[in-house]
């Protein structure tokens, strides 16, 4: 029979396996050994002493529940849908389609993850960028290269379990069932994204990598299938768009057609980077716990004057690295590995852009918005993969840095008057931001950490719309704008949801 059971656990008892289960035998009054337990939740309490809070479900029996995805269906003769884009919306909406018993013809302009990490490796090592295989471009998507956060708040649009579970169904750990801010890291998430490339084809999917989408086939206003860059035509009765949100040449095919697209607000602004260290001991207050604590993280926001400010994708022991995706710009992002070892901790910390930000961009229409964000992405640029930083005590104090702290980025630093290189409007924001920050988290303003630009690619700026209920483009009908390139989605999960939701919405049209 099972029970409800909820835990306050000290760290080191958590981290003990043996004792860990010894408590849960005690609290819950079953002998060890018939106990079995299934952790439905588990949150971290730094506020005093850190403690962990956990809702569980204990038996005697035996009988808790296990839930397997839908089965995969063979889809080799079925009806064929183009899914176009291989990161997280791509792929959920191909194998949500599969469950569905339709076939998806995914196809990527980026190369497979095998190469893609070769590539990844080139670019800091060399300099050297592959326009079409990068950080940003190719299989698993840009979160692939990324700590792998599934944190989100989209429950009210999908499913968030049911990404949960197919992640850990193709290979991630089972805590991301439970963890309030449940992560994989790069290193594993990788491997996932090849296990689920292989169950895609076993069942009959098709993959098409290094293959640009140029244009669409439209027929008398509806998306009959794709052409590539090298002049290939590929048809299908639907179309789900997964392009993410650095396909700038996607929205460019819009515009220059005369479909409707429409500005979107995103956020700008800088990475800052930490010793791990430090951020440990200002969350962590009681020392003797600290080693068996998980790397600290933190979530902060701010409002100046209406302005939001706030940190974003932060990576607990990562790295900062170089995501442009062509020569000329710089723009940066954090990751992790699964085990978040890293000496360093960094974190987007960025201010809401709108409209207003944008009108020397008038004239571009709905394309305002990414025009001021390649304007400032090409300001940051140095030269190669060297990126402008400065002292985060320096910026705050308006005073250039003679030298910088420590850091993770390996293609290099050079010291910068960071406001010569950031909007006004940013900087003053993020000025307040760091303040209110402090008060937060006491400690937090410090020579010993860095700010590094640009971070500019939160989320897209540019929104690509769709009817909410069919989910299909206004003027171009089988075409389904999804994730976050179409401006629906902010993360993995939530792109997860919106390919899931997209495919399951196409196979009721079928009615299949």
């Amino acid at each position: 029979m099972q029970k409800s059971l909820q835990l306050s656990v000290d760290p080191q008892i958590y981290s003990d396996k043996k004792e860990f289960e010894k408590l849960i035998a005690k609290k819950s009054g079953i002998d060890s050994k018939y106990l079995s337990y299934l952790i439905k939740k588990e949150s971290l309490d730094c506020r005093r002493y850190p403690v962990y809070r956990l809702e569980m479900l204990v038996s005697s029996n035996n009988d808790l529940p296990v839930t397997e995805p839908q089965p995969f269906l063979n889809v080799s003769n079925s009806m064929e849908v183009i899914v176009v884009g291989a990161g997280p919306c791509g792929l959920m909406a191909a194998l949500k389609l599969i469950q569905k018993g339709l076939r998806p013809i995914i196809i990527e302009r980026g190369s497979a993850v095998e190469k893609r990490k070769k590539d990844t490796a080139q670019i800091i090592r060399n300099q050297t960028i592959d326009e079409e295989s990068n950080f940003c471009f190719g299989e698993g998507g840009a979160g692939t290269f990324s700590d792998g956060k599934l944190y989100t708040r989209s429950n009210k649009k999908g499913n968030t379990e049911e990404v949960l579970r197919l992640l850990v169904y193709f290979g991630a750990g089972k805590e991301i069932l439970y963890q309030a801010h449940p992560h994989i890291g790069t290193d594993v998430l990788s491997r996932i994204v090849k296990n689920i490339r292989e169950e895609i084809i076993r069942c009959g999917g098709e993959y098409r990598f290094d293959t640009k989408v140029a244009d669409f086939i439209v027929k008398d206003g509806t998306v009959c299938g794709v052409i590539t860059s090298e002049g290939e035509d590929i048809t299908a009765s639907k179309v789900i768009l997964a392009t993410g949100h650095s396909a700038s040449d996607i929205y460019q095919l819009f515009y220059d057609n005369n479909w409707l697209i429409e500005p979107k607000p995103f956020a700008m602004g800088v990475r800052v980077e930490h010793p791990q260290a430090m951020i440990n001991e200002i969350q962590y207050h009681n020392k003797d716990s600290r080693q068996f604590l998980p790397p600290a993280e933190y979530t902060l926001t701010a409002n100046n004057a209406g302005r939001g400010i706030f940190s974003f994708c932060m990576c607990p022991g990562g790295t900062v690295v170089p995501t442009p995706d062509k020569e000329g710009i710089m723009v940066v992002n954090g990751m992790s590995n699964s085990s978040r070892s890293g000496q360093f901790a960094n974190s987007a910390a960025v201010v809401t852009v709108n409209e207003h930000d944008a009108e020397e961009f008038n004239a571009f229409g709905a394309l305002k918005l990414l025009k001021l964000q390649q304007k400032w992405e090409q300001k940051m640029y140095f030269d190669k993969l060297i990126c402008p930083a400065q002292r985060l005590d320096d910026f705050i104090k308006g005073k250039e840095s003679s030298s910088l702290a420590s850091g993770s980025y390996k293609p290099g630093l050079v010291a910068w008057d960071m406001q010569q290189r950031l909007p006004d409007f940013v900087c003053e924001n993020l000025k307040a931001g760091f303040n209110e920050f402090n008060r937060k988290m006491k400690g937090f303003i410090t020579q010993h950490a860095n700010i590094i630009g640009l971070e500019s690619r939160t989320s897209s700026p540019v929104r690509i719309p769709r009817d909410p209920v069919t989910m299909q483009h206004p003027q171009l009908k089988n075409l389904y704008p999804c994730g976050e390139g179409a401006g629906y989605a902010g993360g993995i999960t939530s792109s997860a949801i919106d390919g899931i939701n997209a495919a399951k919405t196409i196979a009721e049209e079928l009615g299949v």
